[in-house]
């Protein structure tokens, strides 16, 4: 999905989605829950107050379970 589909998604500008993916941007509880919605996913799963490691270090991890 590309930024501008996702902001059309939930109302936003495309700017806003960049400044969500580079922690530029706290977005608002309602910004929050719809985003999470778009992607049927919990809102925990997406944002966090701490950082989420890198992508790569939790493949890493998953595959040597």
């Amino acid at each position: 999905m590309s930024r501008k589909e996702l902001a059309e998604a939930v109302g936003v500008n495309p700017q806003t989605i960049g400044y969500l993916e580079r922690g530029d941007y706290a977005p608002s509880v309602e910004l929050a829950l719809k985003i999470a919605a778009v992607f049927s996913a919990p809102v925990e799963a997406l944002f966090s107050l701490e950082p989420f490691p890198p992508l790569a270090r939790t493949l890493t991890k998953q595959g040597d379970s």
